[in-house]
Order: structure tokens, then sequence, then C-alpha cells
């Protein structure tokens, strides 16, 4: 099992950090440094830089988000990244959610699995350097009737293939990650319900498209912590936890607050999402379960850690990409170290 890193969003705090945790993850060996966007940092820019200032360790997106860029702009950006890099870009992409897609980008959040289908084809077929036209329901290519014609991507990507992989929560997009991508970028994993919330999604969209989960990168982030006193730790991410299955997406649309649900918490998660919504952040915060936390976080000493990373290689985890939880810069760089350590104890390096 390969370790990667999160850095998150730009603009979160730990800006000065970033770039030195980038570094010390590149020298530990994990495999790839990934930045996200929603509605202040975009992550091309972050991967570039740190890109420019590492020598090994992957970069990704995670994600660029579909309706914020038209497919063949996704293809340019990935094409120049993977050249700037020397071969060591992945492209994640995703769909956001509704709040994100219609109240900052404009677009609407309609059938976003065929969406995805028609973006996906669209970038690797630009990404392929073939002349690009396309008939779908969503993008025709060129503009018919028009002074449009069919054009190729001028810049010649390091790879002749990018890694594509697509965030995935729900079932119908698990399944058809599988048929379409090259990984899947998962959050709020756990090792316990990993089959039955995710893999067995996965396979099947494999099967569909005559495929074995060979080659496949199964790739859950969850945030790292070291401490003896796991409740202590369990409640530094209580309000981080809470905005996601309470207060990202609204009450009929919250794609974590579902997955809460299918791992068996239907009653907190409701109490989460009503207290949230409510405007009681604190309350919502109380009402995660600490098992929740625990099954989604690595917390603990570096031999406890080591037990849960067992746990997710034998779910079927590939790749396992770490936020590092700490005020200062040494506890970050700490958590990342104790992740090499885990890794080691538990014979998965």
């Amino acid at each position: 099992m390969r370790l990667g890193i999160n850095l998150g969003y730009w603009g979160a705090g730990m800006d000065g950090d970033n770039l030195a945790v980038a570094q010390e993850a590149d020298r530990l060996g994990y495999d790839v440094c990934w930045a996200a966007e929603a509605y202040g940092s975009d992550a091309p820019t972050v991967l570039a830089w740190v890109a420019a200032k590492t020598e090994r360790i992957d970069v990704g997106s995670a994600i660029m988000q579909i309706p914020a860029r038209q497919p063949a702009m996704t293809a340019m950006t990935a094409a120049t990244l993977d050249s700037l890099s020397g071969g060591r870009f992945r492209l994640g992409l995703g769909v956001s959610g509704p709040q994100v897609s219609e109240g900052w980008y404009g677009v609407k959040f309609d059938k976003p699995l065929a969406r995805t289908r028609e973006y996906v084809e669209i970038v690797r077929k630009a990404m392929s350097r073939e002349r690009l036209s396309y008939e779908g329901e969503h993008w025709t290519l060129p503009l018919p009737d028009g002074p449009g014609k069919p054009i190729k991507l001028t810049v010649h990507p390091q790879r002749e293939h990018i890694p594509l992989y697509i965030a995935a929560i729900g079932p119908k997009n698990l399944e058809q990650t599988g048929e379409i991508a090259d990984g899947a970028l998962l959050i709020f994993p756990s090792a316990e319900h990993l089959e039955d919330t995710a893999l067995r999604h996965l396979r099947a969209g494999r099967e569909k498209a005559g495929l074995t989960m060979d080659g496949f990168d199964v790739h859950p982030t969850l945030p790292i912590a070291l401490g003896d006193d796991i409740d202590a730790l369990a409640d530094v991410f209580r309000p981080y936890t809470a905005l996601y299955v309470g207060g990202m997406g609204s009450r009929k649309q919250n794609f974590y607050n579902q997955l809460a649900q299918r791992m068996g918490y239907e009653k907190q998660a409701a109490e989460i999402q009503d207290k949230y919504l409510s405007g009681d952040k604190t309350g919502a915060a109380a009402a995660v379960p600490r098992q929740l936390i625990d099954q989604t976080t690595l917390l603990g000493s570096v031999e406890r850690i080591a037990d849960r990373m067992k746990a997710y290689a034998a779910a079927g985890v590939t790749t396992l990409t770490l936020a590092p939880a700490g005020f200062t810069l040494d506890e970050r760089v700490a958590a990342l170290r104790a992740g090499t350590e885990a890794l080691e104890l538990a014979g998965l390096a």
C-alpha cells in the first residue's frame, strides 16, 4: 500500500507550512501530493508551485471541479502540468455539489453522471492529441453551423496516459468511476464498511467495462493525528465531520450525510444535519459519534495507526492519502513521519 498526502485548501490557515510539508513528504517517499479546490484557491496553481519545489512526488488535483472548466481547458491544464512536472501529474475530477455548481459557477447541477462521463471522454480524447470532435448531450465540438473546426492539443504531455481519478461517494457514481477512471478518490472511508459503501460498486463498474480491479487505485483520504488521548484527538475532528455530514449540501442533497447513513448512522446523521442547518454548529459537532470519527481517521500511537492501516489494506485500499493534523509545522511533520513508520510497522511498505 502506498501513501499520499493532501494539503487541502490554500488559504486554510496553514499556507506558510504547506510547501515544507510537501517537501518532507517528498523526502520520506510519499507517492503523491494532492491539493483541493472549492470556491477559494484553485488546485492547478498550487500544484504547479509544489511540483516546482519537489523532485519525485507526484502532484494531483483532488479535485478539479467539472463545472469550473470546459473539458478541453482541463485537458490543456493537465497536459501542461504533466509536461512541467516531468510526468508527475494526476488528474482528479469531480462534479462538486449543487450549491457550488449553481451558486458559484452558474452551472446547473443536473445529470451529474452523464455529464461526468462525457467530460471524461472529451478530456481523454483531447489529451491523446486527436483532432477534437464530439457529439453528446452536454457538449458538441465543434459547434454546428459555425466557424469552428476540429483541432488538436499542441502541448505534448510527458506521458501518453495521464492517470485520471474521480471523486465518488454515491453507489451509481462509484460504479461509473470503476468503469471509466483509473482510480477513485474516497472521503470518510471506514475500513469496516468499505466493501459495502465503495468497493462492490467500483468492482461492478470494472466488470461492466470488462476489467478487473488490478491496476485500479482505491485512494481514500484520512486525517492523521498522533497522541495518547484518543477521545481528545477525536474531539479535534468533530467540527470537520459535522461540517460535511451536517452542512456540506442541502437537506435533500448531502452526499456525506447519505454516506454516514449507509455506514449505519442514520439517526445520528439526521441529528447532526438538523443542528447544523439550524445554526447550532457546536451542537452538531457534539452529536458526531466518537466511533464515526475513529472509523474515518487515523488516531493515536504509531502502533494503533499501523493496525488501522492493516485494516485498510485488507479492505482493498491501494493508496492511503493522509491529511496530517497539527497546530504547528512540527506537529504536521511528526504526523507525516508517523505515517511512514506505521506503514513499515504494518509490513505494508
